[in-house]
């Protein structure tokens, strides 16, 4: 194998600096004298007219012809139609926007706010994982990214975040290097189109563009769900693949599992075998949330192959931080394989193949979500006629920090009424069905899943029933009366506090947290008011955080279970995430076909990935 070979990166040279010439001034055109060096006209203004026969004084310089104008003075000319050329595209361009909102994609919205790099030339590998310039075996420029092979996996979410940017640069300046013009975000979204200048890592090394990492261990790992030595041992690498890595600074977990079930299903229609690492999630092990997921029949390739881009990379990571900038090429080319005219369904149904292969709790909780399902079903037909049974409505209301879409409530929450007046239509519309006319026969079953506890203290929501009350988030009040009664969360750090208002991300970053550390466990782009930032950086969460914010998933997880597998009709807000979730839980045709899931929030429709 022939020696690895590097291309110098050149270092762009600063733009030249042009100053106009100075403007013609007459008097500098003056003769000079013994006495001065000024010159002017004063001792012609009264001198008679020149003779006919005579020459004038000063000739009269010719008038020019606009041919001559733009000899001699072209760049005002050319300077002037610039700025009016760029003025009307300006002018067309926020015509287009403000006509047809959606003329430009909203999955192209991640590649606008680009940022610029240096590009710095030298002749070794980075220590830092980076992308790269290199030339092959035959002097051709390309560009992979190097990792060093005993750097930690995964990296974090600020290397991710700033390797997006630098492969599209390193990108352009491959391609400027060929001539070609950079491959522009119209391109990628209508067909998906790849850099043929990109070089995979695995392919890099193979042909001696970059050394063989083998025998370096990597120093962290990482934890892949499911996986252990002895199961992977003898098992090849796999050909092509996805990791997910579950980090994210928002506190949530709803936008998390909607990018999970979206990315498996575009790593299904792919091809690519799928693994998710838990190393760094808020909510602790995805094994005291979730069943293991589906296991490949092959092992995870080395960690320094595991690039975030670009999207045709053969060993694809995908996080929190990076997944806006690889899923819009990764969503063009679904639309071309799955070869349909109706997007959102697409969509719809990426998230709903994660949904039914990601989707199993825990043990306990699977068993008590079942068994919570057949009491609310034998529930609804008690009383009942053979030929019909009660129906059963499912509410979702969302407060906290997440605020509705709608004009008039987004500076509060959606009134109980809005809720309430779409059971009333769901159980009219039910009976109107069926052969019972009585309206004192019209019986149903109105289930509650809420973040805040103190929903279920209105007096319009008395006759409600909780989703599950396995877990359940307390107020203040109810933390007070129970003097430590398991089934509620409580006791979260030093001083007692509630879940009046709902979930709110300072609560939940928190959670066991020690007054005096305030907020220590808070990932970086969080703002959390008097954040001990030293220790935010250090500090990994202990195990009572870690099990805390376990509880709130589990919980969490419960409620959109019951909710989706026990009603017949969901009313939620489009604004929540767990709205769009149970419209995936129910599926296309319960959901959207036979109108199964209703939306309060104003007049919006289903919507995937919040970005």
């Amino acid at each position: 194998m022939s020696a690895p070979t590097q291309s110098k990166m050149l270092v762009v040279p600063p733009a030249l600096n042009l100053r106009r010439a100075g403007s013609y001034n007459p008097q500098d055109r003056g003769p000079l004298s013994s006495t001065t060096s000024r010159f002017n006209f004063n001792h012609l203004l009264f001198s008679p007219p020149p003779s006919p026969a005579l020459p004038a004084l000063v000739p009269r310089p010719p008038k020019r012809t606009s041919s001559q104008i733009l000899v001699t003075r072209p760049s005002r000319v050319f300077r002037r139609l610039f700025l009016l050329g760029v003025l009307l595209s300006i002018i067309y361009v926020m015509g287009l926007a403000f006509q047809n909102p959606d003329a430009i994609p909203a999955a192209v919205w991640p590649y606008f706010g680009q940022e610029e790099f240096e590009m710095v030339g030298q002749y070794d590998l980075p220590d830092f994982p980076t992308p790269i310039l290199i030339s092959d075996n035959k002097g051709r420029s390309k560009w992979t990214i190097s990792i060093p092979p005993k750097h930690d996996f995964p990296l974090t979410m600020e290397q991710y975040a700033e390797m997006g940017s630098q492969c599209r640069e390193v990108s352009s300046r491959a391609r400027d290097l060929h001539r070609k013009a950079p491959i522009t975000e119209q391109e990628i979204v209508n067909y998906d189109a790849q850099d043929d200048y990109f070089v995979d890592i695995y392919e890099a090394e193979r042909s001696g563009l970059l050394p063989p990492g083998k025998g370096m261990r990597t120093q962290g790992k990482g934890k892949f769900v499911g996986l252990d030595k002895k199961h992977m041992k003898y098992k090849p690498v796999c050909e092509s693949s996805m990791t997910f890595v579950l980090e994210t600074s928002d506190a949530g977990l709803g936008n998390t599992l909607m990018m999970l079930w979206t990315f498996y299903g575009l790593a299904k229609q792919q091809g690519r075998d799928f693994f998710i690492v838990d190393s760094r999630w808020a909510y602790g092990p995805y094994t005291e949330i979730f069943d293991i997921p589906p296991v490949p029949d092959c092992r995870p390739p080395p960690r320094h192959h595991m690039v975030p881009c670009p999207f045709q990379a053969r060993h694809l990571v995908v996080s929190a931080a990076t997944a806006k900038e690889v899923f819009p090429a990764l969503l063009a080319k679904n639309h071309r394989i799955a070869g349909t005219d109706n997007p959102i369904k697409d969509l719809f149904q990426l998230a709903r193949t994660g949904f039914e292969d990601l989707f199993s709790l825990s043990e306990d909780d699977q068993a008590y979500v079942d068994n919570r399902v057949v009491g609310l079903q034998a529930k609804a037909k008690m009383g009942d006629t053979l030929t019909t049974r009660a129906p059963i409505v499912g509410l979702h209301i969302r407060h906290g920090d997440q605020h509705p879409l709608e004009f008039q409530y987004r500076d509060n929450y959606i009134p109980a009424e809005v809720f309430l007046k779409q059971v009333e239509q769901f159980v009219d519309e039910h009976y109107n069905a069926s052969e019972l006319e009585d309206p004192k026969q019209h019986h149903y079953i109105t289930l509650l899943a809420s973040d805040d506890p103190t929903v279920k203290e209105e007096p319009q929501f008395s006759n409600v029933i909780l989703s599950q009350d396995r877990i359940r988030l307390a107020s203040k009040g109810a933390i007070d009366q129970a003097h430590g009664s398991p089934e509620l969360l409580h006791n979260f750090v030093e001083k007692t506090f509630g879940w009046e208002g709902g979930f709110f991300a300072p609560m939940f970053w928190n959670l066991g947290v020690d007054s005096k550390n305030n907020a220590a466990e808070a990932p970086a782009g969080v703002n959390v008011q008097d954040v001990n930032e030293e220790a935010r950086h250090m500090a990994p969460p202990s195990e009572e955080t870690l099990r805390l914010r376990s509880l709130i998933g589990r919980a969490y997880m419960m409620d959109l279970a019951v909710l989706s597998e026990s009603s017949d009709k969901i009313v939620c807000a489009v604004s929540a995430m767990g709205c769009r979730l149970l419209a995936v839980m129910m599926g296309w045709e319960d959901a959207m076909e036979k109108d199964g899931w209703k939306n309060v929030d104003g007049s919006y429709g289903w919507t995937g990935i919040d970005w």
